[in-house]
C-alpha cells in the first residue's frame, strides 16, 4: 500500500513512521509512505504558500494553488485520482471501521493543514474524506496523520507478524480486548486465571468474551450498547 502526505513538514512524517512496526514494513516494501512538501509548489521564490483570510481575522490560510498542484503531481504517477484523507477537526472521527475501508486502498492520500486552515477551493477539488481524531484542535495535521497511517497499516496484509492480531484487538468487533497474561503465572502473589492455564480452548474464548463484554461495559458504555443493540437484533 502506498501513502502519500502532503505536509508543510514532510520531515516530521518521516522521522514518525521510519520506526518500529511501519518502519520495518516501509524496508520489506509492504508499504510505502512519502511525503510531499508543499511549499515545493509555492510559485514564489520564499516558497511562501499562506496569505491573510479574506474577510479579515486572525492567522493565515494555506493558498489553493500549491496545495491543488502538489495533489495534481502525485495523481500523474497513480492509476488513478487517489482518495483524499483531509485531518480537519471538523471531520468524522476516525475509527475502526474508517481504518478498514482506507485499508482497502492501494493509495491513498493524506493532507495535513496548517495555521488557520486551507482554502475552500483546494478542499472542494481534491479532498474525498473530512477525518478528526478527536474533539481537539493540534497545530497541524502531522500527528493526526500519523496516527491513521499507523492504524490502516495494521490491516495491510504482511504488515504484522500474526495476522491474527489484527483480527482479535480493540474494536475489530466492536469490543474492548479482553485482559492479556503473560509469564510468570504468579506475579507477587497475583495468579493468572486458571482457565487461561487450561489449554482448553472453548472455555478460553468464552472467557476472553466475557472479559470483553466487562471491560467495554465498564470503561465505554457507549461502546457496549451500540454492541448489545446489534447483536440482538441479529438474534
Amino acid at each position: 500500500m502506498k501513502f502519500y502526505v502532503m505536509s508543510l513538514f514532510p520531515q516530521m512524517i518521516l522521522d514518525g513512521l521510519n520506526t518500529s512496526i511501519t518502519g520495518r514494513a516501509i524496508d520489506s516494501g509492504v508499504l510505502s509512505i512519502e511525503a510531499v512538501d508543499i511549499r515545493d509548489f509555492s510559485n514564489n521564490k520564499h516558497m511562501k504558500v499562506d496569505d491573510y483570510p479574506y474577510g479579515g481575522g486572525a492567522g493565515m490560510v494555506m493558498q489553493p494553488g500549491p496545495v491543488c498542484d502538489a495533489y495534481e503531481s502525485i495523481a500523474a504517477r497513480c492509476s488513478g485520482r487517489p482518495r483524499v484523507v483531509y485531518m480537519t477537526p471538523q471531520g468524522h472521527t476516525f475509527n475502526q471501521h474508517m481504518a478498514e475501508e482506507f485499508a482497502k486502498e492501494e493509495e491513498l492520500v493524506i493532507l495535513c493543514g496548517h495555521y488557520e486552515g486551507i482554502d475552500e477551493r483546494a478542499l472542494e477539488s481534491i479532498v474525498t474524506d473530512y477525518v478528526s481524531i478527536g474533539d481537539y484542535v493540534l497545530t497541524g495535521g502531522e500527528l493526526p496523520a500519523m496516527v491513521v497511517i499507523d492504524s490502516v497499516s495494521r490491516l495491510v496484509p504482511g504488515v504484522l507478524n500474526n495476522d491474527e492480531s489484527a483480527q482479535t484487538e480493540s474494536f475489530s468487533d466492536g469490543l474492548l480486548e479482553y485482559p492479556q497474561y503473560t509469564r510468570p503465572a504468579n506475579y507477587k502473589g497475583i495468579e493468572v486465571p486458571e482457565v487461561l492455564l487450561s489449554g482448553h480452548h472453548g472455555n478460553i474464548e468464552k472467557w476472553r468474551h466475557e472479559k470483553s463484554l466487562e471491560r467495554t461495559k465498564k470503561y465505554r458504555p457507549d461502546l457496549y450498547e451500540k454492541y448489545m443493540a446489534e447483536n440482538n437484533n441479529n438474534s
